[in-house]
């Protein structure tokens, strides 16, 4: 299908970090993928050649391009197979807050440096006791004077061994009464005391990406590390979630489309009972019926990005984006997979790693279950 959300500076844009990718990316990836991490001067090379943050005006660093250029950039890095390096976590979805929310002295302290890859960033929302229901977090915040005292936990951070800069969300009001309400989000440096990053976590997919445990031990922060008002994260995490939720479904229709592309090559080139196993009339339909659900779930989700660069309120849309595309992509890739027979259950083929990877999708950024609540919401029900 031809695809009319780009114009030549966004296809030059796209030619150049594809040189990067095969540049700095895919040599790595197999030892990455061991390490459990990515190379720490990998954010540093990004932010040099302008692809952190690549949105962001100039005045603080960025290269003063649009939303479109962070879409290229997930695309080009789910075709390479590449889950691990959570730029756009960091650029598209973190760093939105600082830049959104934060004060003048907050914007001109942090963002040059989360665009030239200086400060890598996680979010830290998801405890232990708690998942998709932001408003349970136990986490607390409490004010001592001119700073904040932070208390608790949280896990499944990305980024979470490598990040340099936090955004917290903390309870500033305990009274269940006001679990909305109450809910606060700071910016904690990972030089603080009291801050400390337990183990690496080890996933079924992602193997690269550095997901962590987080505690807050009496970390003490200053009051100006607040990120708006306080008891306004609640509504600053929703208005966010919406471009997050979004991000989720254009890596996931990427992805199928990447793995749809290898196993029709590959079908081509596999014998069995004398000829390519794509001459079976079962490998045709299969095939036929995941490019439909691929081109459809393109269609979808590259209207909804049109829609939100363009500024329109899109919650719904959004949530079935991110429902809709994430299931998809898990079917297409395990009909794919079925194709590489035994080979598809190796992890030397990159199916099998796209199998594995795709399966958090359907759990992170609000579960598709809680997708589904939201746009039942969304339709008065």
């Amino acid at each position: 299908m031809d695809r009319t959300l780009y114009d030549a500076d966004h296809e030059t844009f796209r030619s150049t970090f594809r040189q990067f990718v095969a540049r700095e990316i895919t040599p790595h990836q197999a030892r990455w993928r061991e390490e459990g991490q990515v190379d720490r001067e990998l954010w540093r090379k990004a932010g040099a050649a302008g692809f952190l943050c690549p949105w962001l005006e100039e005045a603080h660093g960025g290269a003063g391009g649009d939303f479109l250029h962070s879409v290229i950039l997930m695309e080009e890095l789910a075709k390479a197979y590449e889950s691990g390096f959570a730029m756009c976590l960091h650029s598209d979805i973190i760093v939105p807050y600082l830049a959104t929310f934060g004060t003048a002295a907050q914007k001109d302290r942090w963002l040059p440096g989360c665009a030239n890859g200086e400060l890598v960033t996680a979010l830290a929302m998801t405890e232990p006791g708690t998942g998709s229901d932001v408003a349970a977090i136990a986490t607390t915040a409490v004010r001592d004077g001119d700073d904040y005292i932070i208390n608790g936990s949280k896990t499944f951070i990305s980024n979470g061994q490598l990040c340099d800069l936090v955004v917290v969300a903390a309870k500033t009001d305990p009274d269940p009464k006001n679990a909305h309400k109450g809910i606060s989000l700071f910016a904690v440096e990972a030089t603080r005391a009291g801050f400390t990053k337990g183990k690496r976590l080890h996933k079924m997919g992602m193997a690269s990406q550095d997901t962590s445990e987080l505690f807050f031990d009496n970390c003490r922060i200053p009051a100006a590390n607040l990120i708006g008002t306080e008891g306004g994260g609640f509504m600053m995490l929703m208005q966010k979630l919406q471009q997050e939720r979004l991000c989720v479904a254009i890596g996931s229709v990427a992805g199928a489309e990447q793995v749809l592309s290898d196993t029709i090559a590959y079908c081509k080139e596999r014998t069995a009972f004398g000829k390519p196993i794509s001459k079976f009339q079962n490998t045709q339909f299969k095939l036929v019926e995941c490019l439909a659900k691929v081109e459809v779930g393109r269609a979808y989700v590259d209207k909804v990005v049109a829609e939100h660069v363009a500024g329109k309120y899109l919650v719904k849309e959004c949530s079935i984006a991110k429902f809709w595309a994430t299931d998809m992509a898990q079917e297409v890739i395990d009909t794919c997979l079925q194709f590489f027979g035994g080979y598809g259950y190796m992890l030397e083929y990159p199916v099998s790693r796209a199998f594995m990877d795709a399966r958090v999708q359907r759990i992170y950024a609000g579960t598709n279950e809680i997708m589904k609540v939201i746009v039942a919401k969304q339709l008065g029900l």
